[in-house]
């Protein structure tokens, strides 16, 4: 594919970040534009490997040699095509996915692997730029009416897979606004806002009802999703936070980091949010707890709040440098990973445990206590390591441990698997006739291109299901789904 000699000719090349002084003092996406020639040059590195590894390290099976030819090539409007017919969101992963296709890239076995990630983005920005990104809307309707409560990016690609097959659809979002954690979970710096908008200006067009402040189980009953559709697709995520059980946990001033990141968002839509709730690190010693993604948006919006220093723990040991030789291509590699937020300053820990919070007369944290620790299974304190430092602010990142059982899955009955998640059999369905569920309320936390997959997959599974079912709204709601 591309150029038969385009991966000796060219090296691996990724658009610079924007310096870090000038990007800690604002809110939008930190990379510079990149020139059409040098997108070219990328996407011609792409080997005629004979088998395409990227399509299987790629959860949305993306059809990676076919676009990057075509990139090569300068067919950009046959590449949007491409991309499109597999991938909802293009715009979306092109930005914030790790990109495991490229960790199983053939070329990488050897040398840098192609930069599939970003030629995905520029093949669907330049197609926005071109005009070419239009309403698809159904050319019949089915008649069934199909309710997907949740929109982050499972919720919409099943939606929008969903209208496409000519069903009515209602989306159900508890928030304010449309976008689930791509809306009040990534940064600005990470994802524009707009970016996100100009999608779901096309979905609307092609049909897709949005009811935000709709709550299901609380302020929607479930009765009435029940009632009034054919089929409800589960698509909420994997919201219930994993917390940190120490003494002082209580204080003041200790918060998960979707407590912290969604109201930053909200300013940067304009919102205002009370001074009384407010979660700021400007001006404050800050210790954010766990190394993840999570944790580094969390460390990036401490750095353009103004925080006076930041620390990022990390319970695990620092990673290799380079692949460990325990994840071989084409796995994902477990090796060190640094974010355009760890450029921006901040200090990073490895094998740390905190011990406990102290704080102040007023109940506000001042201390954290730790201890190094050996390697896992076992953590094991090291004697003689422990150390105490001064904090304002503590922002627990750890990942999340799985759905919100209490409101509505338990109102509707679903039966939960036993790592907490929303049980399904293969073709998405719970164990409640006609209740689907997709993305991480079904499998857990997982990465953003597993979520369109999930939701293209349950799409698939509801559309195959009401078209089995004449009428599924007189179906039985009694019984298991087989």
């Amino acid at each position: 594919m591309g150029k038969s000699t385009g991966f000796m000719e060219f090296p691996r090349e990724l658009p610079e970040r924007r310096p870090v002084v000038e990007r800690v003092n604002d809110w939008v996406e930190i990379y510079r534009s990149f020139p059409e020639e040098k997108q070219q040059q990328q996407a011609a590195r792409c080997m005629d490997c004979g088998v395409p590894f990227c399509h299987t390290g790629c959860p949305v099976n993306n059809l990676i040699p076919d676009w990057n030819d075509l990139v090569y090539r300068g067919r950009w409007k046959e590449a949007v095509r491409r991309l499109h017919a597999t991938n909802n969101f293009p715009e979306i992963t092109g930005r914030i996915c790790p990109a495991p296709c490229e960790a199983a890239c053939v070329l990488g076995i050897n040398a840098p692997p192609v930069t599939i990630k970003q030629i995905e983005k520029n093949i669907i920005d330049h197609a926005y730029e071109e005009g070419w990104v239009h309403p698809e809307p159904p050319a019949f309707s089915t008649g069934k009416q199909v309710a997907v409560v949740g929109s982050g990016p499972a919720g919409l690609a099943a939606a929008q897979q969903l209208r496409r097959a000519g069903h009515a659809v209602t989306v159900f979002e508890k928030a304010d606004r449309i976008g689930g954690l791509m809306r009040y979970g990534i940064p600005n710096f990470k994802l524009e806002k707009t970016i996100l908008d100009r999608r779901l200006e096309q979905m609307q067009l092609e049909g897709v009802t949005f009811v935000t402040g709709a709550h299901v189980g609380e302020n929607v009953p479930v009765e009435d999703l029940q009632r009034d559709f054919d089929a409800i697709l589960l698509a909420g995520g994997a919201e219930q936070p994993r917390d940190l059980n120490v003494p002082g946990r209580e204080l003041n001033g200790i918060h998960f980091a979707m407590e912290f990141l969604p109201q930053q968002n909200r300013r940067c839509e304009g919102d205002t949010v009370s001074e009384a709730g407010a979660i700021l690190a400007g001006g404050k010693h800050v210790v954010i707890i766990g190394g993840g993604d999570t944790g580094a948006d969390c460390l990036g919006t401490s750095h353009r709040q103004k925080a006076l220093s930041v620390e990022q723990f990390e319970i695990m040991p620092v990673p290799p440098s380079d692949r460990s030789p325990l994840t071989p291509w084409p796995l994902w590699p477990m090796q060190l990973r640094t974010e355009g937020a760890h450029e921006e300053g901040g200090k990073r820990n490895w094998s740390l445990a905190t011990t406990k919070f102290v704080g102040d007369e007023h109940g506000n944290v001042k201390q954290l206590h730790g201890v190094q620790v050996g390697p896992p299974p076992k953590f094991e304190p090291q004697p003689g390591s422990e150390f105490v430092l001064e904090v304002d602010l503590v922002l627990l990142a750890m990942g999340f441990s799985g759905p919100v059982r209490n409101g509505m899955l338990e109102k509707l009955g679903v039966a939960i698997d036993a790592r907490g998640n929303v049980a399904t059999n293969n073709h998405y369905m719970t164990t409640v006739e006609g209740v689907f569920a997709a993305g991480d309320m079904r499998r857990g936390q997982s990465l953003v291109v597993w979520a369109i997959s999930e939701g293209r997959k349950a799409a698939a599974a509801v559309d195959e299901y009401l078209r089995a079912v004449p009428n599924a709204r007189d179906a039985s709601l009694v019984g298991v789904a087989g």
